[in-house]
């Protein structure tokens, strides 16, 4: 299954207007926030060449996602972090032995087809009723960039010069494939396919003020 990653332009033009579709998600995210003693989602003032258009930014499969997903646990907790040909029983276990530890990552702590990563510095994702009734837990994009670059060696990428997505030409349908398809460059081609997804969007995102969503 496949889904799009969105950036949504935390301007005062889209989140003031009362047509807003995302009002409602920001209202339960400050909440969560404040309960946490954080800042309120960030909302900056219009400026020309910024609009409050939601765009796409890149798209991938799940199955990518939580390969990407091991990757990172498996270097984190000092394992190989060695390719596979499909998720089986060792993702699990993974998560399972080391579940505190992945509570804590915003990569791999986050719901696949719902949820948000927004603008703002904070330890580890958050996480309440309120959350997981509408969307999943909420993470940081600063965490979410961090992880990235710590598990970017390990699959051949090189943060410093990160490939760049092809974005997609149309929304993906929840059962078809995503667009472009991984490559076929090597063992980790699926890991990176869902890497330079994420972390076009979280640059993107932290450069203009906007949040990510799934989709």
């Amino acid at each position: 299954m496949a889904c799009d990653i969105w950036l949504v332009p935390l301007v005062d033009v889209l989140v003031h207007s009362p047509e807003n579709p995302f009002a409602e998600d920001l209202a339960i995210y400050n909440a969560s926030l404040a309960a946490h003693d954080l800042p309120p989602v960030p909302v900056f003032r219009y400026m020309p060449g910024l609009s409050g258009d939601v765009e796409p930014i890149a798209a991938f499969d799940y199955e990518s996602l939580h390969y990407l997903r091991r990757a990172y646990l498996l270097q984190l907790t000092n394992l190989p972090v060695t390719p596979v040909d499909g998720l089986g029983g060792d993702y699990e276990q993974l998560l399972e032995m080391f579940e505190e530890t992945a509570e804590q990552s915003h990569l791999v702590w986050h719901f696949d087809h719902a949820g948000a990563y927004v603008p703002i510095e904070f330890e580890r994702p958050i996480v309440d009723d309120a959350l997981l009734a509408s969307g999943g837990p909420l993470g940081s994009l600063h965490g979410l960039l961090r992880e990235l670059e710590a598990v970017a060696p390990w699959i051949g990428i090189d943060h410093q010069s990160p490939p760049v997505p092809v974005r997609p030409v149309a929304p993906t349908t929840l059962e078809g494939p995503a667009h472009p398809p991984a490559g076929n460059d090597g063992p980790f081609s699926r890991e990176r396919h869902a890497w330079t997804g994420l972390h076009a969007a979280a640059i993107r995102a932290l450069g203009q003020g906007s949040m990510v969503v799934f989709a």
